[in-house]
């Protein structure tokens, strides 16, 4: 970039290089893409964080829980009644903390 100042004239003209001038152009325009393209791709990580669903990890008597698509299948599976677990009965449920499964009890303090 030059910057030309004349003595008959009180005004500075500047005369660019219209390659550099375009370059630095696409480089913003390929920066506001990548921006977006980053952003977006945060939003959707903290939706699939935000959809996992925490069950018990086994068919009787849980005492921890997993994620929904690592479920077992207990149809055919018959329990006893007893309430022996930390999920039975209503004591507890699963919940996601810190992006990890655990047991929460249901005991009111």
């Amino acid at each position: 970039m030059k910057i030309i100042k004349k003595e008959e004239i009180n005004k500075i003209k500047v005369i660019y290089n219209k390659k550099l001038f375009w370059t630095i152009l696409i480089l913003i325009g390929l920066l506001i893409f990548l921006m977006y393209f980053i952003i977006q791709n945060k939003e959707d990580n903290n939706q699939n964080i935000n959809e996992k669903i925490c069950v018990p990890a086994s068919c009787c008597h849980p005492t921890e829980c997993i994620l929904t698509e690592k479920k077992l299948d207990c149809s055919g599976n018959i329990c006893s009644s007893v309430c022996s677990g930390p999920l039975d009965c209503g004591m507890g449920h699963c919940e996601l903390i810190n992006n990890n499964c655990e047991v929460v009890s249901n005991a009111q303090k």
